[in-house]
């Protein structure tokens, strides 16, 4: 259906600095693919198809969307789904949102090699976050994690870390049992930082020899990423627990299917400067009024375009894909509690929009009484009459 359509989007910007960009700025091949995904996005280049009304005979067209996962145009119905689906698979009980930070410095290294880097940052919080779980001193049990990578901070800034939905407990060794923290959470963070920097040294050193050198650094070896690792303390936040399952998932869901910033953010652009909305947090998290250069802003959004087949949310411990099912029927049977169901599971998009914002995408704005149908296909690359 038509989309309502504030004054300036980001494919606005793209489209008006793409020539100068072009000239200033080097993109791989998937950045080009998804700066190209956010112009022609819901636009006659992709294609669409034109509504008519059965009743007055009013006439809509509708483009199709890019898909892309880094467009601001398509990912509240991907979260939704995926919100919906997440209800099903993990234990109806309290959660903590713990958040692992890697330093500054290392900053230019993960840019560098972001398909090895961001897949090891992710791996080794959750390691980090599985072992605290199966110490004693701790909780001596087996717990498991969704883990959301992201790579941004409010200003667009590049600032990779993940963050994990840690259940407040775990399975004890025999499966037989679940341990509840009764903790903030079941590790001081501090201990947790430090384990944290020495799996990720751990895992890092393996892959010395596949890393690439950023043309700041002379060489990368062994020694080298010691004294980058250990230069300064890693940072790990846990924020307060949340005690329903429900909200805890949706609470989840508003960080999976985000991108470096949505249009809503964006206020306007004056004499080749993009001035957007952001929250500082070091100042009570107040929204204040950013300005860049259009070019500069470009390139902020274009570090934060993934590596082509990287996924950003996985699943560790219990909830891993092998295990999640049963880990689930255990964790109810334990606790004489029932499933969550899928709402969603089975319905096309339509009957999920009328579900969800409770309107009817081929309702007739016009009449108020017909319903739209899909009447000629729009080629895609096609021009206006």
């Amino acid at each position: 259906m038509e989309n309502t359509r504030q004054k300036i989007e980001i494919a606005d910007i793209f489209r008006r600095f793409e020539p100068g960009y072009h000239q200033q700025y080097y993109m791989s091949h998937e950045q080009q693919k998804t700066f190209n995904a956010i112009v022609y996005c819901r636009s006659q280049e992709l294609g669409g198809h034109t509504l008519t009304c059965n009743k007055c005979g009013y006439v809509q067209h509708a483009y199709n969307s890019c898909r892309n996962r880094h467009c601001p145009k398509c990912q509240y119905l991907k979260q939704i789904m995926w919100i919906d689906k997440l209800k099903s698979r993990l234990v109806p009980a309290k959660y903590f949102h713990i958040v692992f930070t890697i330093p500054a410095a290392m900053h230019k290294l993960f840019y560098a090699n972001q398909d090895i880097c961001y897949g090891l940052l992710m791996r080794s919080a959750s390691e980090a976050v599985l072992k605290a779980g199966e110490n004693p001193s701790f909780l001596g049990a087996k717990t498991g994690c969704v883990a959301v990578l992201h790579t941004w901070g409010q200003a667009l800034t590049y600032h990779p870390h993940v963050h994990l939905l840690v259940p407040a407990g775990g399975f004890d060794s025999d499966y037989m049992e679940w341990i509840r923290s009764e903790r903030n959470f079941f590790a001081p963070v501090k201990a947790l930082s430090i384990l944290f920097r020495g799996i990720f040294a751990e895992n890092i050193y393996k892959h010395e020899k596949d890393l690439k050198t950023p043309d700041s650094i002379e060489r990368i070896d062994a020694a080298f990423l010691r004294s980058l690792i250990y230069r300064t303390s890693w940072n790990v936040y846990a924020k307060p627990a949340l005690n329903n399952a429900e909200k805890v998932i949706e609470y989840l869901g508003r960080y999976t299917h985000r991108v470096a910033i949505s249009n809503a953010r964006i206020v306007d652009v004056v004499n080749d400067k993009v001035l957007f909305r952001w929250k500082d947090y070091r100042h009570g998290g107040r929204t204040k009024i950013m300005k860049v250069d259009a070019l500069e802003f470009i390139n902020r959004f274009m570090m934060h375009v993934l590596p082509c087949g990287f996924y950003k949310i996985r699943y560790y411990g219990i909830f891993a894909n092998k295990l999640c099912n049963v880990m689930l029927d255990t964790y109810l049977a334990l606790n004489d509690k029932e499933m969550a169901l899928s709402e969603l599971e089975g319905k096309n998009w339509q009957e999920i929009v009328k579900e969800t914002f409770g309107y009817d995408p081929f309702y007739c704005k016009n009449c108020k009484t017909g319903r739209m149908i899909s009447q000629v296909n729009i080629d895609a690359n096609a021009r206006a009459a």
